[in-house]
């Protein structure tokens, strides 16, 4: 019965027991080598031969991603985990100002269309006090200055 091994649980206890017994059968191999028929012994030599290819094959197929194509994840001063190759980088100081001023440029337009609001209702309280027939001296009555400041419903 044949078992396999799943290399990708493996401990690294097992790897290392089986590179032990890896080179025990490479060790015994090469000692019988010698007294082998010439037949036996290219036949051995082909065997390893492709059983270094496979193995050089299965390494650069599972070969970890390397340093220059694998996204770095640094820590800033305050903590921040910063996703990028150097917290220097002026991609990132784009994207970490780039909201501050989003939140700076919506402020700057409420200011401008809460002046607008007032503007709008003093000029419709001077418009109804210039169209309205008043006689002069409601403009200096007490009563009549706080009838203008109250909201009109």
């Amino acid at each position: 019965m044949t078992t396999f091994i799943d290399r990708t649980t493996a401990d690294p206890t097992s790897a290392a027991l089986e590179a032990r017994f890896g080179l025990r059968i490479a060790s015994l191999l090469n000692e019988t080598r010698s007294s082998a028929d010439h037949d036996i012994s290219e036949r051995l030599r082909i065997s390893r031969e492709q059983a270094l290819a496979r193995a050089r094959a299965s390494r650069l197929a599972t070969a970890p991603v390397t340093a220059a194509a694998a996204p770095v994840v640094g820590l800033s001063a305050s903590g921040a985990a910063m996703l990028g190759r150097h917290p220097a980088d002026w991609w990132g100081r784009i994207a970490s100002v780039l909201p501050l001023l989003m939140l700076l440029g919506a402020l700057v337009a409420i200011d401008a269309w809460q002046d607008g609001v007032q503007i709008g209702a003093a000029a419709d309280v001077d418009a109804a006090l210039l169209t309205d027939d008043l006689p002069p001296e409601a403009y200096s009555d007490p009563g009549f200055a706080e009838f203008l400041r109250a909201p009109q419903e």
